[in-house]
């Protein structure tokens, strides 16, 4: 009865329109909802005794009842594909229309399901995720998942979800088709669609934030991480990390990062590089210690992005000394593939990292801190020659700018 009141609501709502294709789809609705207000009768009718005379009456009775579970089906059907027909939000037709093969695929369920009272083929589902190619298919999709849970609960007795694997791959159908409130709802705890909620579900939905630097989607996805309770890995770390830092927000980071460590999550060596690369910076000296005492803890030797971030930690703690020893030490241990690159990022540090992370200061602290690096960074690389390592870097790109670090 509830989805007849459902309907009746969308019947009054779409009659106060003028347009001919929401009348049309009103009268289909509305001749098809009597059945179901007419089993309800005939089923009260029954409880009441009124049909316990005579074989004819009660195979009337049944057929009748077959009858209406059809017109039911078709009713629900009718009022599944208008409500997606439209926008809720602008109240305008939409252009996505079922493709062919996903609308006989649901038919065919649903026909296994309402009429045969079956169970469908595993083969049909999977088929049906797979060939999702917009919105409109990824709605049918959900209905089927709904429907397939009521009849495994009821005439089955199963009482488990589906599968992660499958939970998994109808999070990447909804992302494929943009349908990402849909794919939100694969990650409750308790959901109508026999959906089991996992870390690996997460991790198509921030791939996607990722994709399109939606931080204001990332935020939403690990509050739904949060209250369903779903354990963080060290890929969330990682994607979450790399939206962070190309959206330039630290504080984000520095949330989610404590709430990683707070986890018990081992980060990985790019998740670590990324988060001391960003300290370094905008020159966040205690961040930095701290998170290098974290990589410290799992990892012995530095990669060239940590230890470069604790060299110019280092500078702007007035330690050119310091800072020359940890480069020492990273030409010491790095292949020689990647010797290049320590040349590469020596000269970065020189001319691009000093401008950037003055920037960042506070009006009153950019002075000082564009004295200590004039006065330090020079006194870094003169160190170097003498501990064995003769590196060509420009300074020009240092003395050139030097209006604006002083």
């Amino acid at each position: 009865m509830q989805r007849v009141l459902k309907a009746r609501q969308l019947v009054r709502v779409l009659r106060n329109s003028s347009s001919p294709i929401l009348l049309n789809s009103v009268s289909r609705i509305q001749s098809h909802c009597t059945y179901e207000s007419t089993e309800s009768c005939l089923n009260f009718s029954l409880r009441r005794g009124y049909f316990t005379s005579g074989t004819a009456i009660c195979g009337n009775y049944i057929q009748t009842k077959h009858n209406i579970q059809r017109n039911v089906c078709q009713c629900e059907k009718c009022s599944m594909m208008l409500k997606a027909s439209f926008s809720t939000e602008a109240g305008t037709v939409e252009s996505s229309v079922a493709t062919e093969s996903v609308k006989e695929l649901y038919d065919k369920m649903l026909k296994s399901v309402v009429e045969q009272r079956s169970a469908p083929p595993n083969a049909w589902l999977w088929s049906l995720i797979q060939s999702c190619a917009n919105r409109e298919d990824v709605n049918f999709l959900h209905d089927i998942l709904q429907r397939l849970r009521i009849f495994r609960l009821s005439n089955l007795r199963i009482h488990e979800n589906f599968n992660c694997a499958l939970c998994q791959d109808i999070t990447k159908a909804c992302v494929r088709v943009g349908a990402i409130d849909l794919g939100k709802k694969v990650l409750w705890k308790h959901n109508v669609y026999g959906l089991t909620p996992n870390i690996g579900s997460a991790h198509h939905l921030l791939l996607f934030a990722k994709q399109h630097n939606d931080v204001k989607l990332l935020v939403e996805i690990m509050k739904l991480v949060k209250k369903n309770d779903l354990n963080l890995q060290s890929g969330t770390a990682e994607i979450v990390f790399s939206i962070c830092s190309q959206t330039d927000n630290w504080d984000l980071m520095c949330k989610y990062g404590k709430r990683f460590v707070k986890a018990g999550v081992k980060l990985r060596k790019t998740s670590l590089d990324t988060w001391m690369e960003f300290a370094s910076k905008i020159g966040d000296v205690d961040a930095l210690w701290k998170i290098e005492k974290i990589r410290s803890e799992s990892m012995k030797e530095h990669t060239l992005a940590s230890g470069l971030s604790c060299a110019k930690a280092f500078l702007i703690d007035h330690k050119p000394g310091d800072a020359a020893a940890i480069i020492q030490s990273l030409n010491q241990t790095i292949p020689d593939s990647r010797r290049q690159n320590l040349m590469i990022e020596l000269q970065k540090l020189v001319a691009d990292w000093p401008l950037e992370v003055i920037k960042r200061q506070k009006d009153e602290k950019r002075k000082e801190l564009a004295a200590t690096l004039q006065h330090d960074i020079p006194a870094m690389l003169s160190a170097l020659p003498n501990m064995g390592l003769n590196l060509d870097i420009n300074l020009e790109d240092l003395t050139r700018k030097e209006g604006v670090l002083s």
